[in-house]
């Protein structure tokens, strides 16, 4: 049955042409370029050619669309597929924003339509290959995984080489780590031929577990070259692209002998594989997907995983290649600021710009403001807000609601020497729910502050304050009480 719509016939479009034409699948071609169009004729002389997007839309019979168009144009066209009722098979990437790709997401989903993302290395037999051998503890566990894209050409204006690339190999990598973001992100990269459109990047991606992987791609070089190594516990997984033998196995690769490391040699096992071309199984895939009903093996959600990957990818190459922490919780970090492995940041909470937490624990709905430093073992509650400038220093324990104003200090040590440190055994601050502090506050270390007090602004605090105290002063002093909502009762 002919039900899928192309729109986009251009320089990738021919080639899915000639394979959902091949398939019986393919109804009618889309372009506003009549002579493109036209070009069809001979080779596919009963495809429908249309130059209207409305038209192609409309058309009854086609109840899946197919977007093969720049990558500036991919949300437009799936929001209106997806809003005509229609399935959608988008080229990668899904798009080029988070919030695109997140509404795209959710329309296919109120609506029960297929959403679908190119990224056809998914589909290659080699990768599906490795696929089974990693599930089949060929390797044991990964530890690192390396890929290398290079080409001459094509280059682009409209796009630089890392989402040009680079899609298809987060993809593979990110299905290799369980459908895991990265817990980091960076990016280096060189804009040889225009300005700002990197031609050569690379981009280190941390996973938990002590898990790494590398992508390097390249459209300025000599020759092609596709190649992913996979190295676990105990073996490794080459799938090369270019070469004739294009997937070999390594078994045990290193042994130790009186406990020194030495690497163990082997020539390597060629693996079979389907020789079935991907983009042909790939569309084969789409029509399975469209007839049974099926999440795609690329569907939206995999699409907005690769997404996250790219764009915190271009942000580490957008800021002198900084160090961009990801998670799959919930919430939002500025790409100056630097996360340490090990921190815990809770749901909706944001962290803005220039600040640098430790490995601390923060909890959610918490906003932290700009240069702000957060040390280790701080413990902060839910909600809580630090303003700009703040330092906070190990040894703060902190409950849910409370206040931090710009550039108050907490500290942690009673009588600081620099020739002789404490080694990390620093002083307690317990601060209570609800209290706030003012701005430029001093908390010495080693006291409460109790619920919902009120530090004023400058105060220097040496002593526990009760809870609903309002203390202003060197040393600060109580002048009155305030409740929970912020009403003040005078002495």
């Amino acid at each position: 049955m002919k039900f899928i719509g192309l729109v986009g016939c251009g320089y990738w479009g021919k080639n899915i042409i000639r394979e959902f034409y091949n398939l019986n699948a393919l109804h009618s071609i889309c372009d506003i370029n009549e002579t493109l169009l036209n070009s069809y004729q001979d080779k596919y002389p009963d495809l429908n050619r249309i130059t209207s997007w409305k038209t192609l839309l409309n058309t009854p019979e086609i109840t899946a669309i197919c977007v093969s168009l720049p990558a500036s144009l991919h949300y437009k066209f799936c929001k209106d597929a997806l809003l005509a009722n229609k399935d959608v098979y988008v080229e990668k990437p899904i798009a080029l924003s988070i919030d695109h790709a997140k509404e795209l997401v959710k329309i296919a989903k109120s609506k029960n339509r297929i959403l679908m993302v190119g990224h056809l290395l998914q589909y290659h037999p080699c990768i599906t290959k490795i696929y089974e051998m990693i599930k089949g503890n060929k390797i044991g566990k990964i530890r690192y995984v390396t890929s290398n894209r290079l080409n001459l050409g094509k280059i682009r204006q409209e796009e630089n080489v890392l989402w040009s690339f680079a899609p298809h190999d987060i993809s593979v990598i990110l299905k290799l780590m369980n459908d895991q973001l990265p817990s980091s992100v960076i990016c280096h990269g060189q804009d040889f031929v225009s300005k700002n459109i990197h031609d050569i990047t690379t981009t280190l991606m941390e996973f938990p577990n002590n898990t790494y992987a590398q992508i390097y791609v390249n459209w300025l070089n000599p020759f092609k070259e596709q190649k992913l190594t996979v190295v676990g516990t105990d073996g490794m997984i080459i799938f090369e692209d270019s070469s004739q033998n294009k997937l070999t196995y390594f078994g045990k690769y290193m042994e130790w002998n009186n406990e020194i490391p030495e690497a163990k040699k082997s020539m390597g096992i060629n693996i079979n594989y389907d020789t079935t071309s991907p983009l042909e199984l790939e569309c084969q895939h789409f029509i399975k997907c469209c007839n049974d009903r099926i999440q795609p093996l690329t569907d939206g959600d995999e699409g907005l995983r690769v997404l996250t990957v790219l764009d915190a990818a271009q942000n580490s190459l957008n800021n002198q290649n900084m160090k961009v922490q990801l998670s799959n919780s919930n919430y939002f970090i500025h790409p100056t600021s630097f996360i340490d492995q090990g921190a815990i940041i809770g749901d909706n909470t944001k962290i803005w710009h220039f600040s640098h937490v430790m490995k601390s624990k923060i909890g959610n709905d918490c906003n932290i403001g700009q240069n702000v430093f957060i040390g280790d073992a701080v413990i902060l509650g839910n909600n809580v807000k630090v303003q700009n400038n703040v330092s906070i220093y190990s040894g703060v324990i902190c409950e849910d609601d409370v206040f931090f104003g710009p550039s108050c200090v907490l500290t942690n040590d009673l009588n600081p020497r620099c020739k002789y440190p404490k080694n990390k055994k620093y002083v307690k601050t317990i601060i209570k729910k609800g209290a706030s502090i003012g701005a430029n506050a001093t908390i010495l270390c080693g006291i409460t502050l109790g619920e919902n007090c009120f530090i004023g602004a400058g105060a220097v605090v040496v002593k526990d304050v009760l809870p609903n105290s309002v203390m202003v002063g060197n040393p600060a002093k109580e002048i009155s009480k305030m409740d929970e909502t912020g009403k003040i009762n005078i002495f």
